[in-house]
């Protein structure tokens, strides 16, 4: 009987760790199956550019596992039953339960509302692609560009949030769609997070793009055209955007997986649960404790770390191979400001900003190569890499520990 692996989710994390998976694993003994919501790899990096009307491509994922022997479910994943170490999904067709030997959790993050009122039915989010086409129309009916492209009389939008995600939808609307009036809302000072220098350049691309920074300022309510801040200020707003943090979906919880407080799937070293060792969790959905002691921030960046460390981990524990333990690091933020400028901000061990940071256009091209080699590295996820395939235990159809330390296959793809 093969053993089973279920993927979770076909973020950058999923679907890159999947395609690794099916390279290195021999199809003799194992069978994976990719479960997502849609059937398009979405790249969430590129969001905000999606909301302010630009074309982003979107590779089907049938397209991306083509050739890998990988099955593709296009489903919601409902529940998890470690117990009995079943998934319940929907789709079109109704529901169904898929067992699996080992899951991976890759279901990532979504916006969090944090309890304000009104987030859930008047804000806006880049957080997934629906919701950032559905900001992209609602842009479009505001804007009043003239012929020219110069700003006009449209209406307002309003970020609230200055993280990276806040700060590159503000930029990249404003660019974008200079018709628009653009306000950036910030708890605290404007940029909080980055160096000084940073902090400079970022203020400086907002008085060039002419967003409007309100700092020292907590949003409590959201209605249809206007937000009320802590401090009784109303902000005027045709489309509110909130992008004031991200939450993890509750189904590990429910699970009863072991979690943090946010949700997020406490994990070992190698990026299993402590609590159900059957099963793994990378990217947003992970609480690892990065190589500087600290938990890593949900970012692309740690998907990537977490995604490799769970390609040796679940490799080497089917194959009887030492398991090494790969980098978990975050030493850096890119930031896009629009298309023409960006900041990187180095980060140190205590994961506070470093004095040195780089801002302009060299950073933009440098960002744009990251997210290239995001897609690419999802479509091509083991370029470079050996073409050997290894072999499990005969009878690894079942997740025991003390099954799986059969010898590797020295066959060839």
């Amino acid at each position: 009987m093969k053993h089973s692996i279920v993927v979770l989710g076909a973020g950058y994390a999923g679907a890159y760790v999947a395609g690794t998976l099916a390279r290195r694993l021999s199809p003799a003994d194992t069978e994976i199956t990719v479960v997502n919501a849609v059937p398009d790899f979405v790249q969430r990096m590129r969001l905000h550019q999606v909301a302010a009307g630009q074309e982003i491509e979107a590779p089907k994922l049938a397209d991306v596992f083509a050739g890998t022997g990988i099955r593709l479910r296009v489903a919601r994943v409902t529940a998890v039953d470690p117990e009995r170490r079943v998934v319940a999904v929907a789709d079109a067709d109704g529901g169904a339960d898929l067992g699996y030997d080992t899951l991976l959790y890759a279901l990532g993050s979504r916006a969090a509302d944090h309890g304000v009122p009104g987030v859930a039915e008047h804000a806006f989010d880049v957080a997934s692609r629906p919701s950032a086409l559905r900001l992209r129309k609602r842009l479009e009916s505001l804007d009043s560009r003239d012929s020219l492209g110069r700003r006009g009389d449209g209406g307002s939008v309003l970020i609230v949030g200055d993280g990276l995600t806040g700060i590159e939808a503000a930029t990249e609307i404003a660019e974008s769609r200079p018709g628009l009036s653009v306000a950036l809302v910030a708890r605290g000072e404007l940029g909080a997070r980055l160096s000084a220098g940073a902090r400079e350049h970022l203020r400086r691309a907002c008085e060039r793009l002419g967003i409007t920074v309100v700092e020292h300022t907590s949003v409590e309510v959201v209605e249809a055209a206007r937000v009320l801040c802590a401090d009784g200020t109303v902000l005027a707003s045709d489309a509110t955007v909130w992008a004031a943090g991200f939450s993890v979906h509750p189904i590990a919880a429910a699970a009863g997986l072991e979690v943090t407080e946010n949700g997020q799937i406490v994990v070992d070293r190698t990026m299993r649960s402590v609590s159900h060792p059957d099963v793994y969790a990378i990217g947003d959905a992970v609480h690892a404790v990065g190589d500087n002691g600290r938990p890593l921030p949900m970012s692309c960046g740690s998907a990537g770390y977490t995604g490799r460390q769970v390609i040796e981990a679940i490799v080497g524990r089917l194959t009887g191979r030492k398991i090494a333990n790969t980098k978990l690091v975050y030493t850096y933020n890119t930031i896009s400001l629009g298309r023409r400028d960006g900041i990187l901000q180095m980060v140190d061990d205590e994961a506070q900003a470093k004095p040195k940071y780089m801002g302009g256009r060299k950073v933009a091209r440098i960002k744009a190569g990251i997210v290239r080699g995001g897609l690419w590295g999802v479509s091509h996820p083991t370029f470079g890499m050996p073409k050997r395939k290894h072999r499990v235990a005969a009878a690894a159809g079942t997740s025991d520990e003390s099954r799986l330390t059969a010898a590797p296959d020295t066959s060839v793809a």
